[in-house]
């Protein structure tokens, strides 16, 4: 299962994209697990400079700006498998 973090401390882009990758992991049926993630901490070390981040398999892909839900479907079924 493919792990995917939403890295941000709460702000409304944040808990928006946490929003989207969920309903696009949802409408892809893939098995990837979906976690936020607000410790300032954690955040930095993935080298975050602009929120919202979205990290999948450990890696960041995406800052600062808030993809459509159609962008995230492409992006997430090259790094999530399916049911």
């Amino acid at each position: 299962m493919t792990d995917i973090l939403i890295l941000g401390t709460g702000c409304t882009k944040c808990t928006r994209l946490m929003e989207l990758t969920e309903q696009a992991v949802a409408e892809l049926g893939v098995e990837c697990s979906v976690k936020k993630v607000e410790d300032i901490a954690e955040i930095l070390s993935y080298g975050l400079l602009s929120p919202p981040g979205l990290v999948v398999a450990g890696e960041l892909k995406m800052s600062g700006k808030l993809p459509s839900l159609d962008e995230l479907k492409e992006m997430l079924s090259q790094f999530c498998s399916t049911e």
